[in-house]
């Protein structure tokens, strides 16, 4: 009975890690990685070590992708650091509302910020807007493959390491 507990938490934890990985405020792959981690320690004999390290590595190429790509984003259409600071603010306010709120957030904010802070002449503040937005957009991308990524070896390791513990 306790084995379908821990079954039914490793699985809501990597569901509400896919949604993260989409949803800015929600550490989506870290939460699919503290699963498989979890779930290892709770029912070891049901996926191997190599595999768990294996997530790990997809997790932590999930970060660096994300943050690259939003930094790029912004440095590549010219941007500050004022602009991406805005940019991920902006983000966690449209996030309330819609995902076209969430990108027109990000532009938002990062307009604002390039124009008042950094005083930029509106064209600029505007390309710097587009491209944290841009940013953005491919790093979500890369985290949400990422989060499949990871969710994907996880059942793979479970069916092939321990097919008896899973029927």
């Amino acid at each position: 009975m306790v084995e379908y507990f821990y079954w039914t938490l490793t699985i809501l934890l990597m569901l509400t890690g896919l949604v993260g990985s989409i949803v800015p405020l929600i550490p989506g792959t870290t939460l699919i990685f503290a699963a498989a981690l979890l779930h290892k320690v709770l029912l070891p004999s049901t996926i191997s070590t190599t595999a768990v390290v294996w997530i790990g590595v997809f997790w932590l190429f999930s970060l660096a992708a994300d943050i690259a790509c939003t930094l790029l984003g912004a440095r590549m259409m010219g941007g500050s650091k004022w602009g991406m600071t805005g940019a991920g603010g902006g983000a966690m306010v449209g996030m309330f509302f819609s995902l076209p709120a969430l990108i027109f957030g990000a532009v938002f904010g990062a307009v604002a910020a390039e124009k008042f802070v950094e005083k930029r002449p509106d064209g600029e503040a505007l390309k710097s807007g587009v491209g944290a937005a841009l940013g953005f957009l491919v790093g979500t991308a890369v985290r949400t493959i990422c989060a499949l990524g990871m969710i994907g070896l996880f059942i793979y390791a479970v069916l092939t390491v321990a097919p008896t513990a899973v029927r």
